[in-house]
């Protein structure tokens, strides 16, 4: 279910904006399924079985992918003993880590909706995850120089700063010169997205993509918008950016 925008233009202008990446400007499923794919290679090359650690990787990955020890219980799921574990997980989060997909594709429209916001306010990327890991993907998906500036949360001192941890969107807002009174951030993540902006009293857009599409929406902070996805959420807020002698009207009428 969306929230509808009608008195949006009611509302205070937009002077930036940040997004998040995963399940957000892309399915996440596709880069997760291609580096299971290496781990399982990884695997094979240490006598694991590959095809039943591959199905057991995306298995439990399906139930979350940001659960942790996916890795150690895919291989408890394919008769790994407990005390043997250490003999394969390091090699495999190498592989998991190393992994660098040749290429992604962003959901429809999303590379001309970010042109878009570009073209009126800053735009800022804010991502959780492996510092290598990300600037891959932001490279497969053709997005190398499409903002302003890219904060990956682990970059600023480790895991423990990534979102809802208010570092990373503090870092964006910095780097793009904005408050945050005026920045609307879109992300999909009720804990992360939606808590880590409402703590800083930005406005956030959650888009209803990927693997969190269905999960309620929590406690503690509302979205200020909740649409479809990337496009549903510009073409929201267009009315609210500054404007620019040059707008992109073929994707207004969208």
């Amino acid at each position: 279910m969306t929230t509808p925008a009608a008195d949006i233009t009611a509302t205070a202008p937009v002077r930036a904006v940040t997004v998040d990446l995963d399940d957000t400007l892309y399915p996440q499923s596709a880069y997760l399924a291609a580096a299971w794919g290496q781990v399982a290679d990884a695997g094979a090359s240490l006598g694991l079985p590959e095809a039943q650690l591959l199905a057991a990787l995306e298995e439990i990955a399906a139930a979350g992918s940001d659960k942790g020890t996916i890795i150690d219980r895919a291989l408890l799921a394919v008769g790994v003993a407990p005390d043997r574990l250490r003999l394969f997980v390091p090699a495999l989060v190498d592989a998991f880590a190393a992994f660098a997909p040749t290429s992604l594709a962003c959901y429809p429209g999303v590379v001309d909706a970010l042109r878009l916001v570009r073209s009126r306010v800053p735009l800022a990327l804010i991502t959780d995850g492996s510092p290598r890991g990300q600037h891959a993907k932001i490279e497969a998906l053709g997005l190398v120089g499409a903002f302003d500036a890219v904060v990956v949360s682990d970059e600023l001192g480790g895991r423990h700063l990534r979102k809802p941890h208010p570092a990373p969107f503090r870092a964006a807002l910095a780097r793009l010169g904005a408050g945050a009174a005026g920045t609307v951030h879109i992300g999909d993540r009720p804990a992360k997205d939606v808590a880590g902006t409402g703590r800083l009293g930005m406005r956030c857009i959650r888009v209803l993509t990927g693997e969190y599409a269905e999960w309620p929406a929590g406690d503690g902070y509302a979205a200020w918008l909740t649409v479809a996805d990337f496009v549903s959420a510009v073409a929201a807020i267009e009315p609210l950016l500054p404007r620019r002698e040059r707008e992109d009207a073929a994707f207004l009428q969208r």
